[in-house]
């Protein structure tokens, strides 16, 4: 039972801000670095890697972002566990944050400086060695960021409003990097930039400045000392990993998040694509449309914080995956419907922002309750295991996601010649379909009967003297 007190309003904004930053970041890779270094023909952009294919489906720019995502991965647990067992004066999480996130900023902007102008191999081998030391310093600060949320909100409840926040601001952290292309066009027109691709780094650089300032919030504002029990883990590496897997609700949590993360990624890596490519429409289209369905995602936030508190969060998390998996299933038809192109991207991406909204809030409250559930019933505080096998299970499947865009992109990537673009939206319909079967299994009435049992039940007079002492 959490004894310390709740986080007020102004720090809750200070630790939602910190995701708007790190947010911003991860989005401007995700949504541009594949259009950056192999873009469509149409785009104006030079090609900066080879477009060779190996073994016959993959080529360079799949291979690279599937060794920066494994190692991101493979970190994540690393990060966690020396988070979980810290005993630093300020906390186990704050000075994590402190560290990671000034290089997790200045490496996202190296990704986008090649170092040669044209198709090398030189490229590649910056790309690879920049892309890990940015996956690394985010780790650094994401992982124990999202450790926070289970010790900052004290009670289920308490926890989906810290979710919510934090869920409104990763969204905004998606309208902020889906600017970049309408930015750099700002720069080329403003300031006489005739190179595109140096238009593209200078709005890179300019909001990743910005991004850097707001993660640095939580650290500057929180003080985890006092609004967090400090209890730090003895489990070692390995233990903690098999305690967290050994948890049922989050192995049926984890794998649905696995295969919906793989599906998002796809989808959300071939939106320039969509748009440019299916539907003929101009890039800078793109930053308007997630605009707008970031703005539609919030006006859906409060009713998802009232139906999860009526009917469950377990439930709205199914028929969320399967929506998405209608809309992504839509993908495949984008262009040849009886409708302008206009019309299409814009009712694409409204139908989008619904489910958006519910699996953008959920599933972190979720997490939170397993693993404060996980906490009360073994005694071992492993919240930042927790969000690190998410996280590691996460970026698995966006590895995969990005693995099986770029090998579809070899079947057609060009106006006339899209086919590779088209079955991407298949690929999405189908993951999202199976982690909505698969999270059916996850028992929510029980987690959450027996936390309120847990919270309910007086405080043993040996922990009332500690407290008292504290």
């Amino acid at each position: 039972m959490n004894t310390k007190p709740f986080l007020p309003p102004g720090k809750q904004a200070a630790y939602a801000l910190g995701q708007l930053g790190w947010s911003t970041l991860v989005n401007i890779v995700g949504l541009t670095l594949v259009y950056f270094y192999l873009p469509p023909e149409n785009a104006g952009l030079p090609t900066l890697i080879t477009t060779v294919a190996f073994l016959g489906i993959f080529n360079a720019i799949t291979l690279i972002a599937a060794s920066g995502r494994l190692w991101d991965a493979i970190t994540d647990p690393l990060i966690a566990n020396w988070s979980d067992r810290s005993r630093h004066p300020r906390g186990r999480r704050i000075p994590f944050l402190a560290v990671g996130a000034l290089p997790a900023a200045l490496f996202c902007v190296l990704m986008f400086v090649p170092l040669v102008r044209q198709t090398s191999a030189l490229n590649i081998v910056w790309l690879v060695v920049v892309q890990m030391l940015f996956y690394l310093f985010l780790t650094v600060y994401v992982t124990p960021y999202f450790a926070l949320l289970p010790e900052l909100g004290h009670t289920a409840s308490q926890r989906l409003n810290l979710s919510t926040w934090i869920s409104i601001t990763y969204a905004l952290g998606i309208m902020v990097a889906a600017q970049t292309p309408a930015l750099a066009e700002l720069v080329q027109a403003t300031f006489g930039v005739a190179d595109k691709v140096t238009a593209f780094q200078i709005a890179i650089g300019a909001l990743a400045c910005v991004a850097m300032l707001l993660m640095y919030l939580p650290v500057i504002f929180i003080d985890e000392n006092r609004y967090c029990e400090r209890t730090p883990s003895d489990a070692p590496l390995l233990t903690a990993v098999r305690t967290t897997f050994r948890n049922t609700g989050f192995r049926y949590y984890v794998v649905a998040d696995f295969a919906y993360f793989m599906a998002l990624t796809i989808v959300n890596t071939g939106l320039l694509y969509y748009i440019t490519v299916l539907l003929g429409l101009e890039e800078a289209l793109v930053s308007s449309l997630l605009a707008i369905m970031v703005i539609l995602s919030f006006i859906f936030y409060p009713l998802v914080n009232l139906l999860a508190r009526r009917i469950g969060k377990k439930p709205l998390i199914v028929v969320a995956f399967l929506w998405m998996s209608v809309i992504f299933f839509g993908v495949y038809f984008l262009g040849w419907m009886p409708l302008s192109p206009t019309l299409q991207a814009y009712a694409l991406i409204v139908l989008y922002a619904i489910p958006i909204a519910f699996l953008g809030v959920l599933p972190n409250a979720v997490l939170g309750d397993i693993a404060e559930h996980d906490a009360q019933r073994t005694g071992q505080r492993l919240e930042g295991m927790f969000f690190a096998a998410r996280t590691l299970m996460q970026k698995l499947g966006q590895t995969l996601g990005v693995v099986v865009f770029a090998s579809l992109t070899i079947l057609g990537r060009d106006p006339g010649a899209d086919l590779g673009i088209r079955m991407s939206g298949l690929a999405g319909f189908a993951l999202c379909l199976v982690a909505g079967l698969i999270f059916l299994r996850y028992d929510e009435r029980r987690v959450l009967r027996e936390l309120e049992a847990n919270a309910a039940a007086p405080t043993p007079p040996g922990r009332q003297e500690v407290d008292a002492k504290k």
